[in-house]
């Protein structure tokens, strides 16, 4: 473990220690951007957050029906300001979440909301409240909260220069490794050099340097300037695109359908060049020109054949490097941009400068032939693989229904089935030679894409092939499923831990059939008189763990009969926003708020009776409301489970 993680966790630990278990990982600096400004004019409003070390918050700009909980601002009217636009969330990160089976947005480090509004009257004042949750990676907690919202006279802020700074760097705290990144695109870039465009520029530009040069020594510097001017070229590339389109541009554009079907359209076009039905190629008179600077010799020509080799390379390279910064800027920043082209560059610069320095290696190269073109055919089946992901973003984004998950997959194994009977050598296109025999590599790549196929087709049937979560529309798109579920079905006749209907019922529900209540006193009410133990879930509609532990541990069959049958169950949702009757609210000795949601009163319970403000976190009491045992939470072993819940009846029995 990385001395930075442990740290993080000791610390967490003990914050958590001193604190009573009431954590709060999220801190705002919420500032105007003109604390005095003119009646008329406009001003942001700039909430910003700095969130700890493997915690995020979720952004308020996805859809909100796949269920994590949305950063929410509400702002209170009044005829001193007006709205102008909706909030803007800055340089969030987008991701597909297999669990919620949609993209999400979110935050790590920081996060920063903007929300522009028009000054009506000198002595303004603006209001509300802004509800949000954050989760963490270390041990699945999500906790949510609600802050005020409080601008004008009476509540003058200052953006500071630390604040300007943040603002201006755009800087990115992605998830993703930038290791993971570095050697995905130095692959990418290894790839590239097998491609027919590049592979056969190698030995002829070694040969250039070693007989222009009068000297070894003097060959291994014109190669040594090669390489490195690709790698500047390269990554100069990804910083001017990562600066231009990045981080916030080609977020808001990575689900809009334009955008989407001009790359699907991209890819299709390419993979159609690569199976040889036309050559893609730039104008002549382009590639010329950049040529002629080539001849002229000196550093200044060995700068120019580094761009003539990129230029030449276009057709082959274009997909592979288009891929590459796709996939980084869709959610990256910058440094991820440039660093995508740097990794690619390296790969595509190390031949040229490896084999001038050791120009005897040139004779172990293979010689170019119809290997060739098959490496590139290959790549023309993934690219149109590929090519139904951008195709599937626009169609779940806009609900169109023309790909849904039976249809991708029915063209994965259609793709890939023809993929493998090419390198069997059952299908031929032009430019491929004659092939006397099955080479082992072939038969070797045609074993593992058969296998890939085989694993494919179970989810026709509704199989959920987690690995490819991010590649495959969610199973909700699934028009027909013969999997059977597993887990237990009960009804309110079969279960024996439901005393009358349960508030709330018509729009919350327990998972896998199970029944049970949504209201605290109504659960102990029945629990008193059925002699039972109570089971509170204390959970949230944005709980990414509290679904994962429903899924993979709740659905086991020993742990479904113990709740069905030995427990009252009470489900307390504390992100849920209906608003109760007026009656029914309450000023919490908390934090002296009122209480008016469900949300808000089952998160205040928890934390005042068990000074927690975590979830998942399950606690069970006895019919008198007394612990039987310490809560529990996140904890993905079935087997703790089922001791945690047979412990808590043998307490009870022995009480």
């Amino acid at each position: 473990m990385k001395f930075k993680g442990l740290f993080t966790i000791l610390l967490l630990a003990a914050t958590t220690l001193a604190s009573g278990q009431i954590l709060r990982p999220i801190s705002w600096k919420n500032v105007i951007s003109n604390d005095q400004p003119a009646v008329g004019e406009e001003v942001d409003l700039i909430f910003n957050a700095t969130i700890d070390d493997t915690w995020y918050l979720y952004s308020s700009d996805f859809d909100p029906d796949l269920g994590p909980m949305l950063t929410v601002f509400e702002f209170e009217e009044n005829d001193t300001y007006e709205l102008v636009r909706e909030i803007q969330p800055i340089d969030a990160k987008e991701k597909y979440d297999s669990l919620w089976e949609g993209n999400i947005r979110y935050f790590r480090g920081k996060g920063r909301f903007v929300q522009t509004v028009k000054i009506l009257k000198a002595d303004f004042s603006i209001t509300g409240t802004y509800s949000y949750q954050v989760c963490t990676d270390v041990d699945g907690k999500c906790i949510p909260f609600e802050d005020d919202i409080a601008f004008g006279q009476s509540k003058k802020k200052e953006v500071t220069s630390d604040d300007v700074t943040d603002q201006a760097a755009g800087t990115s705290n992605s998830d993703r490794s930038l290791w993971s990144i570095l050697i995905g695109a130095f692959l990418a870039g290894l790839v590239a050099l097998l491609t027919p465009c590049v592979y056969p520029m190698i030995p002829i530009t070694v040969s250039i340097f070693l007989k222009q040069s009068k000297t070894k020594k003097e060959g291994i510097k014109k190669a040594l300037v090669f390489g490195s001017a690709i790698i500047i070229l390269f990554s100069l590339i990804g910083f001017l695109v990562s600066l231009i389109w990045g981080f916030t541009a080609l977020n808001e554009l990575s689900t809009h359908w334009l955008f989407n079907i001009i790359i699907f359209s991209v890819f299709i076009l390419f993979a159609l060049a690569f199976f040889g039905m036309f050559e893609m190629t730039l104008p002549s008179g382009i590639v010329n020109k950049i040529d002629k600077q080539a001849d002229k010799g000196g550093w200044f020509g060995i700068m120019f054949m580094a761009v003539t080799l990129v230029v030449v390379s276009f057709s082959c390279t274009f997909p592979i490097v288009g891929s590459a910064l796709i996939s980084v800027l869709s959610g990256g920043s910058i440094l991820e941009g440039t660093l995508a082209m740097f990794g690619f560059s390296l790969a595509f610069a190390i031949p040229f400068t490896g084999f001038a320095i050791f120009p005897a290696w040139l004779k172990t190269l293979p010689k170019s032939g119809g290997w060739l073109n098959s490496v590139k055919v290959v790549l023309g089946f993934l690219e149109l693989a590929l090519a139904l992901k951008f195709l599937s973003v626009a169609d779940l984004a806009y609900h169109w229904g023309i790909l849904d998950r039976e249809v991708y997959l029915a063209l994965w194994i259609a793709i890939f089935t023809t993929l493998g009977l090419y390198l069997l050598g059952k299908i031929r296109f032009s430019g491929d030679s004659e092939m006397p025999h099955l080479p082992v590599p072939r038969m070797l790549m045609a074993v593992a894409t058969f296998s890939f196929v085989v694993y494919l087709i179970p989810g026709m049937w509704g199989a959920p092939l987690k690995s490819l979560a991010g590649f495959l529309p969610p199973l909700t798109t699934h028009d027909f499923n013969l999997k059977a579920n597993p887990s237990f079905t009960g009804n309110s006749e079969t279960s024996t831990n439901v005393c009358d209907a349960p508030k709330y019922q018509d729009f919350l529900h327990w998972p896998h059939g199970l029944q049970g209540y949504f209201d605290f006193e109504q659960a102990m009410d029945c629990a008193k008189a059925q002699n039972k133990p109570v089971f509170i879930d204390f959970t949230g509609h944005g709980c990414v763990n509290c679904r994962e532990m429903e899924q993979r541990v709740w659905a086991d069959p020993q742990v479904l009969e113990r709740l069905n049958k030995e427990f009252v169950l009470v489900a307390l949702y504390v992100d849920d926003k209906t608003k109760l009757p007026e009656s029914e609210w309450y000023t919490s000795e908390y934090d002296g708020k009122v209480k008016n949601t469900i949300g808000k009163q089952n998160a205040d319970l928890q934390i005042r009776r068990w000074n927690n403000n975590a979830q998942p976190f399950y606690v069970i009491l006895n019919p008198e409301g007394e612990l039987l045992l310490q809560p529990k939470a996140y904890d993905l072993s079935v087997a703790n489970f089922v001791k945690y819940l047979d412990t808590a009846l043998e307490n009870h029995r022995n009480q």
